[in-house]
């Protein structure tokens, strides 16, 4: 009986088994001669068929897809007011915008750099967006004295002086140091000693603590992450899939 039917229930139990709990048999009500000879004809016909173990491994990812988009919404909505809020966090483009860009990044994160441009190209060609950094060093100690060093130069020389820095920083190919950071600051015409003299402040500690806590409460794990509206985006996006993105939610 189980072989005269097999080619009808075999894509069925597939993906059953693969895409949701199994309701349309109890595969333990077979006898093991029963078992046995089924298990064998999913074999041969996956084996036969393997676009079957495709599609319905297609369809459990979409179902993946979709819970998480709908768990990282719930976040954003959780957590929106610490997001565009904190109070510390460099805020550019149009303060006004309909839609707000925010960014975790990590100046030593080689997709950060790779979306730098694009972001900036995001920026350029709409002037009803607004933009919202969030510095989230987790590559390690240079990381972290980048951070550290950007955060000291919007405490001690102001916004402006920051994103020249924030800039510098995405294009940024070689090793970081102290030396380096310094060297920087000096062709960008910044104060060196005031932004080095506020790198000791307890608040720089504070912003850092802050942005981690929050991207721990948002399940955030790796940079960049951006939150564009009300959707999370983990990962790099080149400058279209932005555009996607912004006109999804004005839409």
């Amino acid at each position: 009986m189980i072989r005269k039917f097999a080619p009808l229930l075999l894509p069925l139990a597939v993906a059953s088994i693969l895409a949701a709990p199994v309701t349309a048999f109890e595969i333990d009500a077979m006898s093991d001669a029963e078992r046995d000879i089924f298990r064998a004809e999913i074999r041969n016909y996956l084996l036969e068929n393997p676009e079957v173990l495709m599609e319905a491994i297609a369809v459990l990812e979409e179902r993946q897809e979709m819970g998480q988009a709908a768990t990282d919404e719930a976040l954003v909505t959780a957590n929106y007011a610490a997001l565009v809020g904190d109070g510390h966090s460099w805020i550019g483009g149009n303060p006004d915008g309909d839609i707000t860009v925010i960014e975790f990044l990590d100046y030593r994160c080689g997709f950060c750099k790779r979306a730098f441009p694009e972001v900036e190209a995001l920026m350029a060609g709409d002037g009803n967006i607004r933009k919202i950094i969030k510095e989230f060093p987790i590559l390690g100690d240079q990381s972290v004295l980048a951070s550290r060093f950007a955060i000291a130069t919007k405490l001690a020389v102001g916004d402006e002086a920051y994103k020249a820095m924030h800039d510098a920083l995405m294009v940024h190919r070689g090793n970081i140091s102290e030396p380096a950071l310094e060297r920087i600051a000096t062709d960008l015409g910044l104060d060196t000693g005031a932004i080095i003299s506020a790198m000791s402040l307890p608040r720089v500690d504070e912003i850092i603590n802050e942005n981690r806590q929050l991207a721990q409460a948002m399940q955030i794990t790796g940079t960049p992450t951006f939150v564009i509206g009300g959707q999370m985006l983990r990962g790099f996006l080149p400058l279209e899939g932005l555009q996607a993105v912004v006109a999804d939610e004005r839409g």
